[in-house]
């Protein structure tokens, strides 16, 4: 559901021989995180939005004296005063109109997130066996390696619920891209001082920005998740963390998770190739989540 948008300000003005309004508008996003609202400031003449300004509350601390709705207002009343002081001038200094949602794409093939920062390890057997059942089932594979990109960490700024997107532009934007529009997601990850490793943890806290993308949009989280994941000590409650950051990640986007594979006591067993059944075990559950997607 989209949220309700409430007019809070409104101004009909014209200026150097053209009519012009500005309207203030409110938007509450509790339903992303608690106490979120979001304000928008339109300018706009004939029916056509010539400039656009977002933001929202959640980008203010409570340590620094702004608030969002005041930010707002006063860039409300600043568009007033220089639209009426120098139309021409103020129009051509505009920013761009920042858009939105996404075009509604059919959902389609397995994303791998390869976790771990050795290329060689069990972590990269699991994504190699993920990739071979989805391809035996005539499904485009892509694995992905956070340690090779470009990933800068989130920095909490709140400022993708504004746009949609992310204010760094680095390897995330394909990896969205591709996770998307996905049917099923697969996430490979070791247990790194009881959770993932950093460079898996960083991806996964910029995916804040699909989850504000679709929070203004109409596209809702589809298909599946399957974590696969290796513990060097023994016992289940190794991935205790592990399971949590993964479910977190899947309940943002919208994907229901399958039953994981997880597989303990990795510092005596070595090479997972000397397990076929854990093979069999990852090509049976990519079977039956590509099948109940």
């Amino acid at each position: 559901m989209e949220p309700a948008v409430i007019a809070i300000m409104e101004r009909s003005l014209n200026a150097g021989g053209s009519a012009y309004h500005i309207v203030m508008t409110e938007e509450d996003l509790s339903s992303s995180y608690p106490g979120m609202k979001r304000y928008t400031v339109r300018l706009s003449s004939e029916g056509r939005t010539l400039g656009l300004v977002r933001t929202n509350s959640y980008e203010y601390p409570p340590s620094t004296s702004l608030r969002a709705r005041d930010v707002a207002a006063e860039t409300t009343t600043r568009w007033e005063e220089h639209l009426l002081r120098d139309p021409d001038t103020f129009l051509s200094s505009l920013p761009p109109i920042p858009a939105t949602g996404r075009r509604i794409l059919p959902k389609r093939g397995v994303v791998i997130i390869q976790g771990s920062p050795r290329p060689g390890g069990n972590c990269a057997l699991l994504a190699s066996w993920a990739a071979d059942a989805a391809r035996q089932r005539g499904e485009e594979a892509t694995v992905h390696f956070p340690h090779d990109l470009d990933i800068h960490p989130c920095i909490g700024c709140y400022q993708c619920y504004n746009t949609g997107t992310c204010i760094f532009d680095d390897d995330m934007a394909a990896i969205i891209e591709d996770v998307s529009r996905s049917r099923l997601v697969v996430v490979c990850s070791p247990v790194y001082t009881n959770s993932v490793p950093a460079g898996l943890k960083a991806l996964i806290d910029r995916f804040q920005a699909l989850h504000a993308e679709r929070t203004f949009s109409a596209e809702t989280g589809t298909g599946k998740g399957l974590l696969l994941a290796v513990a060097g000590r023994q016992g289940s409650q190794n991935f205790r963390c592990v399971k949590a950051v993964a479910g977190a990640f899947f309940s943002l986007l919208g994907i229901t998770p399958a039953n994981p594979i997880l597989i303990d006591g990795m510092d005596q067993k070595g090479d997972l190739n000397s397990f076929p059944d854990v093979r069999e075990q990852v090509r049976t559950s990519v079977n039956e989540c590509l099948i109940e997607g």
